[in-house]
């Protein structure tokens, strides 16, 4: 089963939802395979807080900020710069 959508001058998509419904999630990983494009769930990165963790307390954004780059680096790179190794 096959689904079409726009992309809008901003570059946004809105994702049909019997296809959201599928994923399950709202955070969602693309890789860029011959001629395709492949959209893969991605559960959590909740995981990867682990690291963040102190006594302090630090704004959530900046965690969040701080753990997408090392999961795009992990995925980009297939290595972990993560503080917990």
């Amino acid at each position: 089963m096959g689904f079409t959508a726009k992309i809008t001058s901003k570059g946004q998509v809105t994702i049909p939802k019997k296809v959201r419904d599928f994923l399950k999630t709202t955070t969602i990983e693309f890789t860029i395979a011959d001629k395709s494009v492949i959209l893969k769930p991605v559960e959590s990165v909740g995981g990867a807080l682990t690291a963040y963790a102190t006594k302090q307390t630090v704004p959530l954004k900046k965690v969040r900020e701080e753990v997408w780059k090392e999961v795009a680096y992990e995925k980009a790179t297939g290595k972990s710069r993560s503080r917990r190794h």
